[in-house]
């Protein structure tokens, strides 16, 4: 039976009903609820590769300016003193590079840029170690460079603190 042309009942409705949506909805939350998690990991993730990259970036160009000290050294383009490690001075000394006596034809750097710790909230910048320091020390002695550390007071996923990476 139509009354004024309407159809009675639900086959002539289009739509959902408040129940449905509230359904579709609740879904859509455990789902999102199930991902977050997942994602935050995923970001935490990157950063830990990240960090792993740069300080196996920063420790290898140290490594290379001691060798290049070393081997000027021995052949004696530079003139030593006693208390000179051969370490950097600064994390500036490995963008600015040398050219060891004239061993090379050019200043050799050995970085382009310090790269960043991504794990650094409030730019603190890199924990320094002198070669004099402790192994472990979270203070530096200011003589030369000999390791960088993470400053981040966070744990990795591992377990073990960044700082000690």
């Amino acid at each position: 039976m139509r009354i004024c042309g309407l159809s009675q009942g639900r086959a002539g409705q289009r739509g959902l009903t408040l129940i449905e949506l509230v359904i579709a909805l609740a879904i859509l939350a455990i789902l999102a609820a199930a991902v977050l998690p997942m994602a935050e990991m995923t970001v935490k993730r990157t950063k830990e590769i990240e960090l792993r990259r740069s300080l196996r970036i920063l420790r290898t160009a140290i490594d290379e300016f001691k060798a290049d000290y070393d081997k000027a050294k021995s052949e004696k383009k530079i003139i030593t003193s006693i208390n000179e490690t051969g370490y950097p001075k600064e994390l500036d000394d490995l963008i600015k590079g040398d050219d060891w006596g004239g061993m090379y034809p050019f200043k050799r750097r050995y970085l382009r840029r310090i790269p960043k710790d991504p794990f650094d909230e409030y730019d603190l910048g890199w924990g320094l170690r002198s070669y004099a320091d402790d192994p472990d020390s979270t203070v530096w002695g200011g003589e030369d460079i000999y390791d960088v550390y993470s400053q981040s007071e966070k744990t990795g996923l591992d377990g073990t603190p960044y700082n000690t990476w």
